[in-house]
């Protein structure tokens, strides 16, 4: 009798190179990408009484906190903008970038038990993390925006706000790819070292006071300061963002350039670690 030939519908075979990403792989497990997407947002707020409510009154708060230290004690300019549209600029920014670096520097660890259990492109966990922040981010900016509307409507503040608005959906993808590229980098190592984890949380602390977040860019008047400020990935996004939908801030083209370059080579840096270490992290985790 002649023998059948066997197909096969999934093939596991290791990465030939270490910056080789299938990304039709990963758009075949889109429907588990979507189920951690969820999972990720239910989870995040389960058994709380507020629920969603959080996504508010986070940056309503932490707003309040900045308008009385930063703008009422340490007398910090906005370029003359209401305190709140400017903090809230820079926060719902901020909070994005923040929370996907902080969610994605964790995914060898936190998801151990799936990973050692059935195979899927690991890449889908973290991009799920960046993908679910962005519901949060939403509920961020449209708060930024009422706000927005009523200092137009009901104030008499001039905004200038001006064709750069077109380029948020851009830099929200940059911001996806830098925290991206920082948080595979930093879980790659974590599997090994899990004190980093700690220092990461201290450094994102830290690393908001080093990016026009809570003050523009303008009151830096030292030119070495503001030079290594510039130099900082995030601060050309943080300013594009403040400058095309309130009209102050920084907009030179190169520092724009500069952060996505450095997006793309972190990027491929993370792939590369990244690659590397989901061949046998389930030996040190």
């Amino acid at each position: 009798m002649k023998k059948e030939q066997e197909y096969w519908t999934t093939v596991i075979k290791p990465k030939e190179k270490l910056l080789s990403v299938d990304l039709g792989e990963v758009w075949k497990f889109r429907d588990l990408m979507m189920l951690f997407v969820k999972r990720n947002i239910i989870t995040q707020y389960k058994q709380t009484i507020l629920g969603p409510l959080w996504y508010l009154i986070q940056p309503l708060m932490t707003t309040v906190m900045y308008m009385v230290v930063f703008g009422g004690i340490a007398k910090i300019s906005t370029d003359g903008l209401p305190q709140p549209l400017f903090y809230l600029a820079g926060i719902s920014f901020w909070q994005y970038f923040a929370d996907c670096l902080n969610k994605t520097s964790n995914t060898f660890v936190s998801n151990a038990a799936i990973f050692g259990k059935v195979y899927f492109p690991r890449l889908v966990s973290p991009l799920s993390d960046v993908i679910s922040n962005l519901v949060r981010f939403g509920i961020q900016f449209g708060l930024f925006l009422c706000v927005y509307a009523y200092y137009q409507i009901f104030t008499d503040v001039t905004i200038h706000t001006n064709w750069y608005a077109l380029l948020v959906p851009v830099l929200v993808v940059m911001l996806a790819g830098l925290a991206l590229g920082f948080g595979i980098l930093f879980s790659s190592m974590t599997t090994k070292y899990r004190d980093l984890q700690l220092l990461l949380s201290f450094f994102v602390s830290l690393w908001m006071y080093a990016t026009p977040v809570i003050y523009p860019l303008s009151t830096i008047t030292n030119e070495k300061i503001r030079l290594a400020m510039m130099l900082n990935p995030l601060t050309g996004i943080v300013e594009f963002f403040k400058y095309g939908m309130l009209g102050v801030g920084a907009h030179e083209w190169w520092m724009l350039g500069y952060s996505f370059v450095f997006m793309v080579v972190l990027l491929a840096i993370g792939i590369v670690v990244f690659n590397k270490v989901q061949r046998s992290f389930m030996d040190t985790v």
